[in-house]
Formats: C-alpha cells, sequence, structure tokens
C-alpha cells in the first residue's frame, strides 16, 4: 500500500517542543517534506530533504526553529518543532516526490500526501 503515515501532532503550550513523523510505505521517492495549511489559505511549504544527499531546506520563517532529521532504515522523515509559538498553529502534512528535480516549495511539485495533523498552540 502506498502511503505516507503521519503522526504526533497535538496540543502544546508555547515555548514548548513537538515532533511529528511521517513514515513512508510503499512507494520511492527522491524528496520528503513537510507543509502547513491554515483553513482557507494555501498549504505553505516548510522543509524538505533531498533523501539521496541529505540535503534540507527550510522556509525562512521556521529556521533555527524547526528542523527535520530522518531515520532511513525507517523510511521516516520527523518534523521537530522548538520553541513553539501560538502562530505556528496549523494542519502539517508530510510529502514526497519522486523527480530528479523539484520546485520545493511548490506542493503541486509533491506526488503523494500524508493525512495531515493538526498542531495547536495555546498562549
Amino acid at each position: 500500500q502506498v502511503q505516507l503515515l503521519e503522526s504526533g501532532g497535538g496540543l502544546v503550550q508555547a515555548g514548548g517542543s513537538l515532533r511529528l513523523s511521517c513514515a513512508a510505505s510503499g512507494l520511492t521517492f527522491s524528496h520528503m517534506g513537510w507543509f502547513r495549511q491554515a483553513p482557507g489559505k494555501q498549504r505553505e511549504f516548510v522543509a524538505v530533504i533531498r533523501w539521496s544527499t541529505g540535503n534540507t531546506y527550510y522556509a525562512d520563517s521556521v529556521k533555527g526553529r524547526f528542523t527535520i532529521p530522518r531515520d532511513n532504515a525507517k523510511n521516516t522523515l520527523y518534523l521537530q518543532m522548538n520553541s513553539l509559538k501560538p502562530e505556528h498553529k496549523d494542519v502539517y502534512y508530510c510529502a514526497s516526490a519522486d523527480k530528479h528535480f523539484i520546485m520545493i516549495m511548490n506542493s503541486g511539485h509533491y506526488d503523494c500526501w500524508g493525512q495531515g495533523t493538526q498542531v495547536t498552540v495555546s498562549s
């Protein structure tokens, strides 16, 4: 079964940390990353990793605050979110692409999506 299975969302206090997980199964991919989406808005790029090289790219808004470690053996990508603020509240989606070249910030370049997980940050 081809899928990206997300887990780890929830409620956290401002200043706290949360780690999301995305496990890939049944698919090949060149890139795996994270997007976020607020109600009524487009999905917004958060971070991506080029799996073969380990090169990572982050949105300016999360640099220094979020990281995306991975577990190669489990084909799992994480989103480690630290020093969270209420404005980080969104539904977070894992996504993968299987192309040599993609526009990493363009959600349309990704082939497969996770089900989304809600992150809520209380003030």
